[in-house]
């Protein structure tokens, strides 16, 4: 298991980055190291990406339980006591010595007034000391969010802002997305069968090995999007957006097309 410092140097973050932080660290090294996107001859490559795949997971999955557990800020916070603790100076040896503040009282008066004002004193002075030596109590954990349901079939999103959202493995099948904004989201392994993506701006969407048969995408933007080892077989894609002049700016690297509606209309063999 890693250490939480190595979790955020695999991600290449700093200590104390946001559960976001996380995810789009994470979104953006997969896109870089997938497998999907090394040609298949280059074996060495293909296997050192896999290593890479697995760490990033397992680093992701670490800071995410730990930021649920303790919230973003508890390593940054942890690294800024360390430094004041090296910095600062050393306590006055009063505060360490439970006996010295007796060298602060004056002397006991005969007189009974005196000596109620004395005990008060004392008893003031010792409960305010022993309050300073008194650890604060921790601050409350804060409240575990559930994570949303896998199963969203069916949702209705329609023109909803979902850049950069994370919907990694999720079930959209049937859902209404059309005219929503998924540009740069991560739907990896994703499941929108028979979905409703007309219209939608998928812009460097990651949908590496995502399932979209029959999914309607007609003038869906899909500029600069991996649909490496996607299923697209029965999509609509008339009128999609997936090149500029002759040049194909869509990731299509094992992509099953078999029965699918091409942006120029003809029927994919």
């Amino acid at each position: 298991m890693l250490d939480l410092d190595t979790c955020y140097r695999v991600l290449e973050l700093e200590p104390g980055a946001t559960l976001e932080e996380v995810n789009r660290a994470y979104r953006d090294l997969v896109f870089i190291w997938h497998p999907d996107r090394i040609p298949k001859d280059n074996t060495r490559l293909i296997e050192k990406a896999q290593e890479k795949i697995k760490q990033f997971n397992e680093a992701r999955d670490q800071l995410r339980q730990h930021i649920a557990r303790h919230g973003s800020q508890t390593s940054q916070r942890t690294a800024s006591q360390r430094q004041t603790y090296h910095s600062s100076p050393p306590p006055p040896r009063y505060q360490s010595n439970p006996y010295t503040y007796r060298s602060y009282h004056p002397p006991r008066e005969p007189q009974q007034t005196t000596h109620q004002t004395y005990s008060q004193h004392h008893n003031h002075t010792y409960s305010t000391y022993q309050r300073q030596r008194t650890a604060a109590p921790p601050p409350p954990e804060p409240p575990r969010t559930t994570p949303p349901h896998k199963d969203m079939s069916g949702v209705n999103l329609q023109g909803a802002n979902l850049s950069e959202k994370d919907f990694e493995g999720r079930n959209l099948s049937h859902a209404n997305l059309s005219y929503a904004d998924l540009s740069d989201a991560f739907l990896h392994r994703v499941i929108l069968h028979r979905a409703n993506l007309r219209h939608a701006n998928l812009f460097r969407a990651n949908l590496l090995q995502a399932d979209l048969s029959y999914a309607d995408l007609q003038e869906a933007n899909l500029i600069g999007a991996d649909l490496s080892g996607a299923d697209l077989r029965g999509a609509d894609l008339r009128g999609a957006k997936i090149s500029q002049g002759n040049r194909l700016l869509v990731k299509l690297t094992g992509a099953r097309l078999t029965g699918a509606i091409m942006p120029d209309g003809h029927v994919h063999a």
